[in-house]
């Protein structure tokens, strides 16, 4: 993408997390994230075909960062030069998961929620997957993987709506020792 596209797509994004701080995804129009991001009917869908769609790039675009195998030094963490293993991961997302707090209980509302629940269960799956330690050896993997993706998914669920009072560090290590996940 060129300049230019990129900034539209980045206005759009903007538009639609002002937009999920206020609103319930389901009660927002297409045509309130035109106005709000001051674009066209026809450049927002050159970009998005749709609302979902909006929503999937938008989950895209923060998990490929949180998912990333190289992580870089921010601002409420820095976990670039660490070892990257599960905990730092699950950290790292936990991070990233606050620092987004307004998004993330916009997106969690009402019928997005069951959609980001399900990107956010894939990103999972995939980085379950590059730890093999966690996955338990003596009961079928796919049964195993569906128990960790899910146990997490539930747990940050849980730990949104307990306001993101517990620091992600010690949600990790509290996740990490239910499952029985020795590093």
């Amino acid at each position: 993408m060129d300049r230019r596209q990129l900034k539209t797509r980045s206005a759009i994004f903007q538009a639609f997390n002002k937009l999920l701080e206020k609103k319930h995804f389901n009660n927002i129009t297409v045509q309130e994230i035109l106005d709000e991001a001051n674009v066209g009917r026809s450049t927002f869908y050159a970009h998005f075909e749709t609302k979902d769609a909006l929503l999937r790039e938008m989950c895209t675009d923060i998990f490929d960062h949180i998912f990333s195998q190289e992580l870089h030094s921010e601002s409420s963490h820095d976990f670039s030069s660490s070892d990257h293993g599960l905990k730092e991961k699950i950290t790292h997302l936990l991070y990233h998961m606050k620092d987004n707090k307004g998004n993330v209980q916009g997106v969690l509302s009402g019928e997005s929620g069951e959609l980001f629940m399900r990107y956010f269960k894939e990103y999972l799956m995939e980085m379950f997957e590059q730890y093999p330690k966690s996955i338990r050896q003596d009961i079928p993997r796919e049964f195993a993987l569906n128990h960790l993706v899910g146990s997490l998914a539930e747990a940050v669920k849980w730990w949104i709506a307990d306001r993101m009072e517990m620091p992600p560090e010690e949600l990790a290590d509290c996740y990490l020792k239910l499952i029985g996940y020795d590093s």
